[in-house]
């Protein structure tokens, strides 16, 4: 099991390495997160949600994904809600302190699909989320220690040198836990280091005297490995861009940064594309001057609207809009485009009048849509797919439709250059995005050269590089060891003592 210090620290890229390690030398393996938090989601063959980070980890282990990969899913909807999804389903909105109280009754949920891989594998790779240091959440975890203890895994536990404080964060992290929690973490991880190597080695002996527990290993920085993120900590690191082709211009993409939003992985595809620059932003000059603005998904559709009201980029889309400057809005994106929406579900606010660019109009339904979709884009000439996730429900009333599924069903409106799809992951098509991006540099004045690779071979690629960068500069001994014995039983346990802070 990874666990790590905090947030976005690199256990869903470590896991995901691992996965694809292994797998390359002969093994059966499936990732696991029994707990995740993001409204970043895929869904899978068999119509369930789950965390995207898991769906590439299911990727790198060459396996379709399951819902039983990520049996318990939170996305995030207020500062104090969230939708709770079980194995694949929405099981209601929950407050953080409800959810607490009924986190006990889901450990058995989540050991019971971890056994389920266990079954059909040879090794299962466990993800922890946040830290196990979170000690006021620790009563009923099933997140971090609460499953390693139930199915007596070894912890591996990783820290973000980038960050700084990363052998306090590591020492503190395993000072916190009690003797029991102490009893499985086996080893740390270092990610995201740059420099000279002997500089921190005296550190690492240290550490290992201090804790008894060795460095497994050191991961270098490599730049440009983002993979599927699904914390939005990770939108504050550049985008990675290519060169533009054939001496072309570079196209500017501007990503309003909504608070609630999902999926923002659909734009990765369009970072990795040569003379496409990616960047999120709040800033209404930015999507004035754009050559594509997206609005992208969200999970809290109409708070969202709301917030683009107060801070006036609903001014600076309609205005776009009514200039014929492209805009493409991505599900919610797409809905808050719209003429009204009818929120019963999400925010129980009832009608709310949209921003009015587009000819559609969308009403919430109790259950959400999910599942998978293949068709062309007609007016495009191309291929395209994806997948939805939604409790919106669109009805046009003008315009053209964008996407055309497999069984006919229309998806999307477009009016000029606003465009508007529900279809998460059609960027990723290639000749759905290429064509897509030849309209807007056309509609521009701009000079762009489509590029000639595959989004789907570049995720594999990196796939590949990150299961070489672990195979690189990780102890694959130490770790096939863990694999084969399990939690060494000499570990010893670190002992803190607290004082009072204001003794007489």
């Amino acid at each position: 099991m990874i666990q790590g210090c905090g947030s976005d620290v690199g256990k869903s890229t470590l896991v995901a390495g691992l996965c694809r390690l292994f797998t390359d030398r002969g093994l059966t393996v499936r990732p696991f997160k029994p707990q995740n938090m993001s409204n970043n989601a895929a869904v899978t063959a068999d119509g369930g949600e789950i965390g995207r980070a898991q769906a590439l980890q299911a990727q790198a282990c060459r396996t379709p994904a399951t819902v039983h990969m990520n049996p318990v899913l939170l996305k995030p909807q207020s500062d104090v809600g969230a939708q709770l999804i079980v194995l694949g389903r929405m099981a209601g909105t929950w407050t953080a302190r409800a959810f607490q109280d009924r986190k006990a009754s889901l450990l058995d949920v989540a050991v019971e699909s971890f056994r389920r891989l266990q079954d059909e594998a040879d090794l299962v790779i466990v993800e922890g989320a946040g830290s196990p240091a979170e000690i006021n959440l620790r009563a009923a975890d099933l997140t971090n220690m609460g499953l390693a203890r139930e199915a007596g895994l070894p912890v591996l536990v990783v820290a973000d040198i980038d960050r700084g404080g990363v052998f306090a964060s590591l020492f503190g992290t395993l000072a916190l836990l009690d003797a029991a929690d102490q009893a499985h973490v086996a080893g740390f991880l270092i990610n995201k280091f740059r420099g000279d190597a002997g500089i921190l080695a005296p550190g690492l002996t240290q550490l290992d005297e201090l804790t008894g527990r060795p460095t497994v290993g050191v991961l270098p920085y490599v730049e440009d490995l983002w993979l599927d993120v699904e914390d939005s900590l990770a939108l504050e690191a550049p985008r990675p861009e290519t060169p533009a082709a054939g001496g072309g211009d570079t196209l500017d993409v501007a990503v309003i940064r909504l608070r609630w939003m999902s999926n923002f992985t659909d734009l990765d595809a369009l970072a990795g594309e040569p003379g496409v620059r990616v960047r999120f932003t709040r800033s209404p000059a930015d999507v004035e001057r754009a050559d594509l603005v997206v609005v992208p998904g969200t999970k809290a559709t109409v708070e969202d609207l709301e917030r683009l009201r107060r801070s006036g980029l609903d001014r600076a889309i309609t205005a776009r809009a009514s200039a014929g400057a492209p805009i493409l809005g991505i599900c919610g994106g797409y809905q808050l485009l719209g003429e009204r929406i009818v929120d019963e579900i999400e925010s129980g606010r009832g009608a709310v009048e949209g921003l009015g660019v587009l000819p559609v109009s969308t009403t919430f339904a109790p259950e959400k849509l999910l599942r998978r979709r293949r068709g062309h884009c007609p007016w495009l000439a191309a291929a395209a797919g994806g997948y939805e996730i939604r409790h919106g429900r669109v009805e046009r009333h003008g315009g053209e439709a964008v996407l055309s599924a497999e069984d006919g069903e229309p998806d999307g409106c477009r009016v000029a250059m606003t465009m508007g799809i529900s279809w998460h992951g059609a960027l990723e098509h290639d000749e759905f995005r290429r064509a897509l991006i030849g309209h807007v540099a056309a509609a521009r004045g701009r000079r762009w050269q489509p590029g000639t690779g595959s989004f789907a071979a570049a995720r594999e690629a990196r796939l590949d590089v990150l299961g070489d960068l672990i195979s690189d500069h990780l102890d694959t001994a130490r770790l096939t060891s863990l694999i084969e014995h399990g939690v060494p039983a000499d570990l010893p346990t670190i002992t803190t003592e607290v004082r009072p802070c204001c003794a007489s």
